[in-house]
């Protein structure tokens, strides 16, 4: 699901206002230390695994959630790598949101990846060396998971 159910029920009644929600951010690695990136379908730029907490969601849960349903990858959390409240952003939709980002250092334990919903046009796995660009938040996530 792209926008959670509770989400959808604010946005009724405040329109496009900003909002402010937690979500989390999956630095994503495998047994050779390649990272798992998204291509997301609203803006076809890579990305890493990212999505809203719903309600009384532990961050570890809803990253594992997360990179499960967009990637098709089971994971671990290892360890919080930050939390950092990220600027106003403006969807596509118009909707604003200043994000409480959770970041969390993740490592793959099943599956293959794969596109797993309609948030993703592609999924792969990238040489540290090889990682498209990425937003400014998320690359700083990168360098903290790989120094």
């Amino acid at each position: 699901m792209a926008i959670p159910e509770y989400v959808l029920a604010l946005r009724a009644k405040i329109g496009h206002d900003p909002l402010p929600l937690p979500g989390v951010i999956a630095v994503v690695l495998d047994d050779r230390d390649r990272v798992l990136l998204v291509r997301r379908s609203d803006t076809c730029d890579w990305a890493l695994t990212t999505g809203c907490l719903e309600p009384g969601e532990q961050p570890g849960d809803g990253a594992i959630r997360e990179v499960q349903e967009e990637t098709g990858v089971g994971v671990t959390v290892e360890r919080l790598l930050s939390a950092e409240a990220l600027e106003l952003s403006v969807a596509p939709n118009g909707d604003q949101v200043y994000w409480l980002a959770i970041v969390l250092l993740c490592r793959a334990v099943t599956g293959d990846a794969h596109v797993g919903d309609d948030e993703s046009i592609d999924v792969g796995w990238f040489e540290r060396s090889a990682v498209p660009p990425l937003p400014p938040h998320q690359q700083r996530c990168l360098t903290l998971a790989l120094p």
